[in-house]
C-alpha cells in the first residue's frame, strides 16, 4: 500500500487583517478522494486550506491558510509519500503589500497590485524522485487543451478535468486524461463515487509502474 499526499480546499491571501482573496473550493472532493484512498488501504496525508467539512479520522490532516503555507507543508511531507493528488484550489495571486491595519473605505477606487503565488503541484513535480502526480484542472473553456498544457507544465502523470459546476456541489463530472491527451476515463456521480473511479485508475496506471 502507498502513502498518498492530497492537497485540498482553498487558500487565502490576505489584503489586510480581515479581508482576503480566495476561491469557492469546498474541500469536498479532497475529502472524498481521501476516503476512497483509505478504503483501499492506503495511508493518507491531507494538506488542507480553510474548509467547513470534516475529513476522515484515519487521515493525517495538516491545516494551512495561505498558498505559501500549503507549499511549505506539502514539500515537507512529499518525500515520504509515493504519490500526490493535487485537488486543492490554491489562490493564484496575492497582493504585493498586505496592509497592517484594516483598509478604510474612502469612497474612492482602490488599486490592488497582485503577483502570482507559487505553483504547488509544479514545484513538487520538479522535485519528485520517483513519485507519481495527479493534478486537477478546473476550466471554463477549452477544458482538455488547457488541462494538457497544465499537465506538461506541472510534470503530472494524469490530469482530472472538471468544470466550475463542481464547486460546492455534491456531484461531479470529470474526465481523466494521460500525458498524450488521450481520454482514459469519464466518470460522473457523487464525489465519493467518482473518487473511487479515480483511485482505480491511479492504481491500475501508476502504482504498478512504481513497483518496477
Amino acid at each position: 500500500m502507498a502513502r498518498i499526499l492530497i492537497t485540498s480546499g482553498p487558500t487565502r491571501q490576505y489584503l489586510d487583517p480581515v479581508r482576503y482573496l480566495t476561491n469557492a473550493s469546498s474541500g469536498r472532493m479532497g475529502a472524498a478522494l481521501a476516503q476512497a484512498a483509505l478504503d483501499l488501504g492506503h495511508d493518507v496525508t491531507i494538506v488542507s486550506g480553510p474548509v467547513n467539512i470534516a475529513y476522515a479520522a484515519a487521515a493525517e490532516v495538516i491545516d494551512v491558510v495561505s498558498t505559501e503555507e500549503m507549499l511549505e507543508a506539502s514539500r515537507a511531507v512529499f518525500p515520504r509519500c509515493q504519490g500526490l493528488i493535487g485537488v486543492a484550489a490554491p489562490c493564484d495571486y496575492r497582493p504585493i503589500r498586505v496592509a497592517p491595519g484594516k483598509i478604510v473605505k474612502t469612497g474612492e477606487p482602490l488599486d490592488v497590485h497582485l503577483i502570482e503565488t507559487p505553483d504547488i503541484v509544479a514545484t513538487l513535480g520538479a522535485e519528485k524522485t520517483g513519485q507519481w502526480l495527479v493534478g486537477f484542472a478546473l476550466e471554463t473553456d477549452d477544458h482538455r487543451l488547457r488541462a494538457l498544457a497544465k499537465m506538461q507544465k506541472k510534470c503530472c502523470d494524469l490530469m482530472v478535468v472538471n468544470g466550475t459546476e463542481a464547486m460546492h456541489a455534491l456531484d461531479t463530472d470529470v474526465e481523466i486524461i494521460d500525458r498524450r491527451g488521450e481520454l482514459i476515463e469519464h466518470a460522473a456521480g457523487t464525489k465519493i463515487e467518482v473518487s473511487h473511479r479515480i483511485l482505480a485508475v491511479i492504481q491500475a496506471r501508476l502504482m504498478p509502474a512504481q513497483k518496477k
